[in-house]
């Protein structure tokens, strides 16, 4: 895992929202505008949760029937958990096709990896009791909750997985809230919060102008220019 943030970048990253981060990001100019993102069916499932920010810790799940003997790694897994630093996220691949069929995290997943450091949960299937996880102020995010945890079992974990088509290394920093899942790479990470500030900055003239009862669009144009190539420089 690369070198982790101080508690206090943590939290200074935790008051901004994921469109901020996201257009923080922009700014440095180190990958695609479209990428680094979940897509927009793996959903916030705790809107009033707020923000969680995290390191990723993986696993793969089935929650079909086991058509052979498999190694239980569930032990194995906790304990993987348990091994690195916090803050974590738990981000499960649902390996079943369709995905869904069972639930990985319920409220007695969520209370264990809660203790273990983890301050939610992203699936590319479905959690459940929903009101129970609320109550533990733990972030899920997934397709839609489901009724059942079917045969669900860990069947690989600690390695990459993909949700809804998007890679998720171990340790990779996850910022989401109720707009979605923001992976920030970790070269600019420590950054961050500093270009959150001056790109809110930089917006704030043109919400200003907008608010003003005479609201003049040549005016708004011009200052909307001046943002971009700030932002741009």
């Amino acid at each position: 895992m690369s070198s982790l943030l101080t508690a206090d970048q943590i939290e200074g990253l935790r008051k901004y929202n994921t469109p901020t981060i996201s257009n923080a990001i922009e700014t440095f100019n180190v990958r695609p505008r479209h990428m680094g993102f979940l897509p927009h069916f793996i959903r916030c499932l705790l809107p009033d949760i707020g923000v969680i920010i995290g390191y990723a810790v993986t696993s793969q799940t089935r929650a079909l029937p086991a058509t052979e003997k498999e190694q239980d790694v569930a032990s194995d897994y906790f304990r993987y958990v348990a091994s690195i630093p916090g803050p974590k996220i738990a981000v499960g691949e649902d390996l079943d096709n369709p995905p869904g069929l069972g639930a990985q995290f319920g409220e007695v997943t969520a209370t264990i990896h809660q203790k273990l450091g983890c301050v939610g949960h992203i699936t590319s299937g479905c959690p459940r009791d929903i009101d129970e996880v609320r109550g533990l102020g733990f972030g899920l995010y997934g397709l839609n909750p489901c009724v059942s945890h079917g045969y669900v079992r860990i069947v690989g974990f600690g390695r990459r997985v993909n949700i809804g088509g998007v890679d998720i290394h171990p340790g990779d920093l996850i910022h989401a809230d109720k707009h979605g899942v923001c992976i920030i790479p970790h070269e600019i990470a420590p950054k961050l919060a500093d270009a959150c500030a001056e790109v809110e900055r930089l917006e704030r003239p043109l919400l200003d102008i907008c608010k003003t009862d005479d609201f003049d669009l040549e005016e708004y144009l011009r200052r909307r220019v001046a943002m971009k190539t700030a932002i741009n420089e």
